[in-house]
């Protein structure tokens, strides 16, 4: 659990603690007085804890939701990493055994190789047809101009990414 979510969830529980001690207290202090009195410091006792109880528990909710933002975003980041280190370590794999590696859909795998080419962070090319995914020196793909799978033309079809029209492998230029 991230500290913003902790201090969050403290947040929203002292405020909670608040509001309830203060109306608790008011409750067990309506002494003899007139009832009117009584009924008039209650309510006055409440909208002063509101005051104080609901600021707290608005930013403690805050925290919370952004805390949440926060670790989703770490999630996603550390998929990003696994992948990566994946297919640079071995050079090429096979997507189905990566997607079953890392519990994942091949969309999903898609997604995050398409994200690393986009970060500049991740060079190579995949046979989809195929299902393999290599790993390559940057350097080697720019002047690459024949399709390794098919001997075909490629071309440019994206952002750091080229493709060949002949099998569809796509190329991933950093």
């Amino acid at each position: 659990m991230s500290g913003s979510r902790l201090t969050g969830i403290l947040l929203i529980a002292g405020a909670v603690v608040v509001f309830a001690g203060a109306m608790g207290w008011g409750a067990s202090n309506m002494g003899n007085e007139s009832q009117n009195l009584r009924t008039s410091g209650f309510i006055l006792l409440a909208i002063l804890a509101a005051l104080i109880a609901l600021p707290m528990a608005g930013v403690g909710i805050f925290l919370l939701r952004q805390g949440a933002q926060q670790e989703q975003e770490e999630s996603e980041s550390e998929f990003q990493r696994r992948v990566l280190d994946i297919v640079q370590s071995r050079g090429q794999v096979n997507i189905s055994d990566l997607a079953i590696e890392l519990q994942a859909d091949r969309d999903t795998l898609r997604e995050t190789i398409h994200r690393l080419v986009g970060l500049g962070v991740f060079s190579g090319y995949i046979n989809w047809d195929k299902g393999i995914l290599y790993s390559a020196d940057a350097a080697g793909l720019r002047e690459l101009k024949q399709c390794k799978n098919c001997g075909g033309d490629i071309r440019l079809s994206g952002k750091g990414v080229a493709t060949c029209p002949w099998c569809g492998t796509e190329y991933f230029l950093t």
